[in-house]
């Protein structure tokens, strides 16, 4: 049984080097594919909007909810130390210091990104993909690389989308509902938030999530097994390994960007 298992474990070590090297190589020409975009534009569009505008609804509500709960949870809390005026400065910087990148990218993982996957493991199933290579048509180019843009400059603007309307609704809740001095909640966020320490480092954070989460789903969707079993898998694993992907690198971000603070 330990012969087996060490057996097992070097298999599966081996086929993740492999998986990894493919997923490199497979970015490298994305890569090197996003030049040929550019004389294209209306092929980058067309994929902002559908990975981008398509994912705006989902966005904006979610982050007004979780700006409404942290306006509510922060008030009993600064309540408790007589510093309800400070609430605008709790919401906004855990909004663009964290939740902002973190949640928009696990929801753009979930909504567009198994989205890619599918769509990339569907084309590749029905044989979209080897009859472009049959007519001379490169899929990297044509099919990967503005997807690929599309997501990069996607995810900053949605994360910019839901820390700005998690904002709005920390305000409602705040001053419409508890009372809060309406000036005071904006006062003290622009005189305590600082634009290198906290609105930079959140877009930083939004570009290298979007980065990953897009690699990873188109990834998932090219390598996929040609059949209906195998795009659902890979659906799954885009799904699963963008979140850990995410937590992880914002940990490490974190660690980076506050770590001196």
């Amino acid at each position: 049984m330990v012969i087996e298992l060490l057996q097992r474990l070097g298999s599966n070590t081996r086929d993740g080097f492999t998986k990894l090297g493919r997923g490199t190589r497979f970015l490298a020409q994305t890569i090197a594919g996003s030049v040929s975009v550019l004389p294209r534009p209306r092929l980058l569009l067309n994929q902002m909007y559908s990975v981008g505008v398509l994912s705006f609804l989902i966005i904006s509500i979610s982050g007004l909810f979780v700006g409404m709960v942290l306006g509510l949870q922060g008030y009993y809390i600064l309540s408790d130390f007589g510093a309800e005026e400070t609430l605008g400065v709790m919401v906004a910087a855990s909004l663009v210091r964290e939740l902002g990148p973190v949640v928009s990218a696990l929801l753009f993982a979930g909504r567009a990104g198994s989205a890619l996957t599918a769509e990339i493991g569907l084309m590749k199933a029905t044989e979209q993909l080897s009859g472009m290579e049959m007519m001379a048509v490169d899929p990297i180019k044509r099919i990967i690389s503005p997807r690929f843009l599309a997501g990069l400059l996607s995810m900053p603007l949605l994360a910019a989308l839901f820390s700005t309307v998690g904002i709005l609704g920390g305000q409602m809740v705040g001053s419409g509902l508890l009372g809060v001095d309406e000036g005071s909640y904006w006062a003290q966020m622009q005189a305590k938030l600082d634009f290198q320490d906290d609105i930079i480092n959140g877009v930083i954070k939004s570009i290298v999530f979007g980065f990953v989460t897009t690699w990873i789903a188109l990834f998932e969707g090219y390598d996929s097994i040609p059949t209906s079993e195998g795009v659902s898998r890979a659906t799954t694993r885009t799904v699963v390994n963008s979140a850990f992907s995410i937590l992880g690198l914002d940990f490490i971000l974190t660690a980076l960007m506050f770590g001196d603070d």
